[in-house]
């Protein structure tokens, strides 16, 4: 299977935003009351950022900080991974999986277009999940992959005895091509 779907085809076209400035406990009301796991971080129309849950939980909570004393920026995750609206959803995955993330900014040149997670992936194409979870799923990072079972990144074949190569996990029979 080799579909070719770019990944405006499958983004949410109206992320949620914020500014830098913004209290992080804004930003988590924001989240609550728009039932959404994160928010893009805006200077005008540049993205430079994004507050994730976890960032909320780990950087604040778990520390005992107090959110309306905290601003956006001292919590945001920066640079922010992207990826651009024309590329393919199977390159998303492949990033996802790369940097251990489940969202990625889509943009156009540098001006937000939108925002793809992997629960927007998987409803269109639920066998992605072995390329966006295949290294953590196994405990390995991209180094350490000597033989683990999936889908080929290839040709998309199940195989028990997937390795890396040149940056994909592969079978068999692509290794020897």
């Amino acid at each position: 299977m080799n579909i070719k779907v770019p990944v405006m085809e499958v983004m949410s076209r109206s992320p949620v935003t914020i500014t830098e400035d913004e209290t992080v406990s804004a930003a988590a009301l924001k989240m609550k009351d728009l039932d959404v796991s994160s928010l893009v971080v805006v200077q005008g129309s540049k993205v430079i950022g994004i507050v994730t849950e976890n960032d909320v939980v780990h950087k604040v909570v778990a520390e005992d900080l107090v959110p309306s004393k905290l601003r956006v920026k001292e919590i945001m995750t920066t640079p922010v991974i992207s990826i651009h609206q024309h590329e393919e959803v199977e390159k998303a995955a492949a990033m996802m999986s790369k940097e251990g993330i489940r969202r990625l900014v889509v943009t156009d040149d540098s001006d937000l277009r939108g925002l793809v997670t992997e629960n927007d992936i998987l409803k269109i194409w639920p066998e992605l999940i072995e390329v966006t979870r295949e290294y953590q799923k196994a405990g390995l990072t991209e180094m350490e992959v000597e033989k683990a079972s999936g889908y080929c990144e290839s040709c998309k074949s199940f195989s028990e005895s997937l390795a890396e190569q040149d940056g994909q996990l592969l079978c068999s029979e692509c290794r020897e091509r």
